[in-house]
């Protein structure tokens, strides 16, 4: 993993005194995100429960999904039962016979 070149250049030999603080300054921001990325990269037990809390609220959105599909489609679990219903009478009816 090669390193990104840096995109600032350095201040010169005759960098005012303001330039070179806006430079420090710059970098230690960029030294903070690199910090606080690693440290994220880290944290084993956040990462954990990240990956917990992604995985339960892809479920929660997968079950609304289908809820929502089943209450555009009510026939289908409706004509089951009606079918499922009739064979029931006509085995009845049948046995009686």
């Amino acid at each position: 993993m090669a390193a990104e070149p840096d995109p600032r250049p350095a201040p010169g030999p005759d960098a005012t005194a303001e330039e070179l603080k806006a430079d420090i300054e710059a970098t230690r921001a960029d030294l903070g995100e690199t910090v606080s990325a690693l440290s994220d990269k880290l944290d084993v037990k956040a990462r954990s429960q990240q990956a917990v809390a992604e995985a339960k609220e892809n479920v929660v959105q997968r079950g609304h999904e289908v809820a929502q599909q089943a209450k555009e489609r009510p026939a289908v679990p409706v004509g089951a039962v009606v079918a499922v219903v009739a064979v029931i009478g006509l085995l009845v009816w049948w046995r009686r016979r």
